[in-house]
């Protein structure tokens, strides 16, 4: 299985992801990190990523070739992160055959309503139990 961590600006919450997905996974769980910039992947890596890669061009091409992604939602709306994600990685992020398990924050004007307001390590706590019920 190879999982797409995406995340952008300080890569806080690519990081915390991909530490909790390195703990609870299997060890041959193949990780990538999908950073906006080089800090959001270097934050990844450090992480426990397996290999990461930065930029738009990373994006658009690694996003059809991994079976899950996961991040923050806003990953799929262009302009989002200060205008770090570009209607090109949405897009691709968007329109990859992969599985998408992401995280609603309310940072880009966009809200989802019918979800209950948790902190940040519980939704990163559900987003593992998920990707273990469906991989595991």
């Amino acid at each position: 299985m190879r999982i797409a961590v995406v995340d952008g600006q300080g890569g806080g919450i690519g990081k915390h992801i991909t530490e909790k997905l390195r703990r609870e996974l299997p060890e041959g769980t193949d990780i990538l990190a999908l950073g906006t910039n080089a800090l959001a992947t270097s934050q990844m890596l450090r992480a426990g990523a397996n290999e990461g890669a930065s930029g738009e061009s990373a994006i658009v091409y690694n996003a059809p070739r991994v079976d899950l992604i996961v991040g923050p939602a806003n990953i799929l709306i262009p302009y989002s992160m200060l205008g770090e994600l570009t209607p090109q990685m949405a897009l691709a992020l968007t329109t990859s055959p992969a599985r998408k398990i992401l995280i609603p924050f309310n940072r880009s004007g966009i809200e989802f309503i019918g979800l209950r307001g948790e902190p940040l390590p519980h939704l990163i706590d559900e987003l593992v139990r998920r990707v273990k019920e469906i991989f595991g």
